[in-house]
């Protein structure tokens, strides 16, 4: 207890020591926004997901390889409609003279066009002619990674000079379009998450300017996360796009915390408006920092993650939450005070409706709520294990996405699923190499096998060739062939498929890779299966530990994480039921989210029922208390959550975008409902266990009572 009094006693030393130096707080606050602005500008974006797959594997080593050896980091098909070889020829030298093109590959640049296409080996002809469709296929090579700055410009570049009869494909174009959709979405997720959130607020607090305060708050400390992702490099696309309303929806609670705290101790101090903010601070940053602790855990936990797409959303969240954290007792509290003659000039009625009777229903019928749990918890288990994700990157951008049209196009007059590329060994025997290729075309689905040799046939000497065509397939030590299914990526029958590939690659030339979209996707289905076991255990083990010390109990952290997991149950199993299919991290990522954010409105309740335990109130009306006592600022932090996340939702165009934000919006209106109907029931059922398994739920002094003096 003396140790618990020494903390509070520092804490108002620091709160006082706010209030003094609030002035200069917000001028170091202001200057603080230059460098984080500049940092904000230099972070690097990466649009390009597969290449957050481990390092150690094949398809990343090779992806390597590929830029190391033969000076091309990416590469993409045109599909031209309709050309005769002359205009053929000028799209091709178009291409060719834009910077960062490597190289065209396409008929006559294998062959002297005097040759008929013809002549060339029938399995040649038809990858690079439709004589159906009059279609012919261009190979466009990169001397850039596939979503490096170069590369991107090129492509638009390409997309802006090319005639309408040219489609550009392949999966650095969908990165192309996804970077350029996303830079333009990017700053309307903000705008419309505080747009709402300014309309919960207004709701939910009493106050018509303090709102305006909690973003320019919030937004100094968004601000200042984002200007120290610099120092991590670059950050991904997805952690750019959610980054700013996430921070927003998981710390806007602590400024609601602060506020309402400050408001209890005006009433103490009435007109003193310092002392009150002073202690107000010293009392709100014992409550935050324990919340904020389970938050920050929750994303650690993605940390774990072999897909280091977790590494790269976890780091700046947990970040994001100790710059929320911080400027919630800082920032926060300066603005309230010299800002106060405004504050409350603009105070008015709450316009959300006293919900004391709503409590006192919820209690008085906690045992049918319970039964509802029981009944709700077998559907939305079996709802959960059996949604269905996808892996199709491509597959999911808007029609009007000029790569989706020509991804299409492809498909549709060269039913070309999956192109992959081996990388293998140039002493390999023609022989070997004959043998290995007819393997692979005997393969059930496989379209087209072909190395250097397979350009030429008995019509056509090999030297015919050019030279510079062979360097791009041979290079030193390494040789490259080309693989397309009829597969399309990310499906179950193209995984197979690579994988009897690489059985077979390997048979004859142990050092050889396969790489590709399809094999990048095959790695990251197997990667991110593992990845949501591992995650979804350390989440929980390390929130249940947090609680277990916060409330030194063995049952409470129990009941915690069993409600907060239900509520997550429920959400991940509505999707199942509504046949919506989940991108691939959702399912990976979102419940982590959801149990290090929301499980704040579960210990909130819990602190005040253990304090009126502790203070000898009965049962149920401690449990009412509690309840009544918090549902305004679970409601508040819940609806603050959904409108920070739900409108991104409804607006964005990227599916894995769109996707998260509405399962972190949809999650926290569940995890609030089933926190405010099942968590009192729980403490109903399980109180007696509760306060013999934990500390600090007896006090042998107080006087038991059945009522709480107001």
């Amino acid at each position: 207890m003396a140790d618990r009094n020494g903390v509070i006693l520092q804490m108002l030393k620091f709160g006082k020591a706010v209030v003094k130096s609030r002035f200069v707080i917000l001028i170091v606050a202001v200057l603080l926004l230059i460098p984080a602005g500049i940092g904000y500008i230099h972070t690097k974006v990466n649009y390009d997901i597969l290449s957050y797959l481990p390092k150690e594997i094949d398809t990343m080593k090779g992806q390597d390889m590929l830029l190391e050896k033969f000076r091309t980091g990416a590469y993409s098909f045109v599909v031209v409609d309709g050309m005769d070889n002359k205009d053929l020829k000028k799209t091709a030298d178009t291409i060719s003279d834009i910077p960062h093109v490597k190289k065209v590959i396409w008929y006559g640049s294998v062959m002297d066009m005097n040759i008929p296409k013809e002549a060339m080996p029938e399995k040649a002809y038809k990858f690079i002619h439709n004589s159906d469709k009059n279609a012919d296929l261009m190979v466009i090579l990169f001397d850039q990674g596939m979503a490096e700055d170069g590369t991107m410009k090129a492509l638009d570049t390409m997309n802006t000079k090319l005639s309408k009869q040219c489609f550009v494909s392949g999966m650095a174009s969908v990165i192309n379009d996804t970077r350029n959709l996303s830079k333009k979405e990017v700053p309307i997720y903000v705008l419309i998450a505080v747009v709402l959130c300014l309309i919960v607020l207004m709701v939910t607090l009493d106050s018509a300017f303090v709102p305006f305060l909690f973003l320019i708050s919030i937004g100094m400390a968004v601000v200042y996360n984002l200007g120290t992702n610099m120092i991590q490099g670059q950050i991904s696309y997805v952690t750019q796009a959610l980054a700013a309303v996430l921070q927003l929806g998981v710390t806007m609670d602590y400024s609601i915390f602060l506020w309402h705290s400050y408001e209890e101790q005006q009433r103490v101090f009435g007109q003193d408006n310092k002392d009150a903010m002073a202690h107000a601070i010293s009392k709100t940053f014992l409550s935050i920092a324990g919340s904020s602790t389970t938050t920050i855990a929750g994303f650690i936990a993605i940390c774990f993650m072999s897909f280091r797409i977790g590494l790269d959303l976890g780091v700046v969240m947990a970040k994001g939450v100790l710059f929320g954290l911080i400027s919630c007792v800082t920032i926060l509290p300066s603005l309230i005070l010299v800002f106060d003659p405004i504050v409350r000039k603009t105070n008015h009625k709450v316009i959300m409706p006293d919900l004391g009777r709503t409590a006192n229903w919820i209690v008085k019928h906690c045992y049918v709520f319970f039964v509802i749990f029981l009944i709700l918890a077998v559907p939305a288990f079996y709802g959960q294990a059996h949604t269905k994700v996808y892996y199709d990157l491509a597959g999911k951008l808007p029609d009007s996405m000029k790569s989706k049209q020509a991804n299409e196009k492809m498909n549709e007059d060269f039913k070309m699923g999956a192109t992959s590329i081996i990388i293998a060994d140039s002493s390999l025997s023609a022989e070997k190499s004959d043998k290995m290729i007819s393997e692979i075309e005997d393969l059930k689905g496989i379209k087209l096998a072909m190395s250097v040799d397979s350009l030429t046939g008995p019509m056509i000497p090999s030297d015919v060739i050019p030279d510079d065509i062979r360097d791009e397939l041979k290079s030193g030590d390494k040789q490259l062939m080309i693989v397309t299914s009829d597969y399309a990526t990310a499906t179950s029958k193209v995984n197979r498929q690579c994988t009897q590939i690489e059985k077979i690659i390997k048979k004859y030339d142990k050092s050889a890779m396969l790489i590709g979209e399809a094999p990048c996707t095959k790695d990251l289905v197997n990667i991110t299966n593992s990845d949501f076991n591992r995650v979804n255990a350390v989440s929980i083990i390390i929130v249940f530990f947090i609680i277990l010390i916060s409330f030194r109990s063995i049952s409470i952290p129990i009941i915690l994480v069993a409600v907060i997991e239900f509520a997550i149950y429920i959400n991940m199993g509505i999707p199942y039921y509504t046949h919506t299919t989940l991108p691939f991290i959702a399912s990976i990522v979102i419940g982590t989210i959801q149990l290090g954010s929301t499980v704040d409105y579960a210990i909130l309740m819990t602190n005040r029922y253990k304090t009126n335990r502790f203070n000898g109130v009965e049962k149920k009306e401690a449990i009412t208390d509690a309840l009544r006592g918090s549902i305004s600022s679970i409601i508040a932090s819940a609806l603050t959550f959904f409108g920070a996340t739900f409108g991104v939702a409804v607006y964005s165009d990227i599916d894995m975008i769109s996707s998260l934000c509405n399962l972190m919006a949809r999650g926290a209106i569940i995890s609030m409902l089933v926190v405010i109907f099942l968590l009192p029931s729980m403490f109903m059922i399980f109180d007696k266990v509760i306060i013999h398994t934990s500390a600090g739920f007896i006090n042998k002094n107080a006087v038991n009572t059945k009522t709480i003096k107001a």
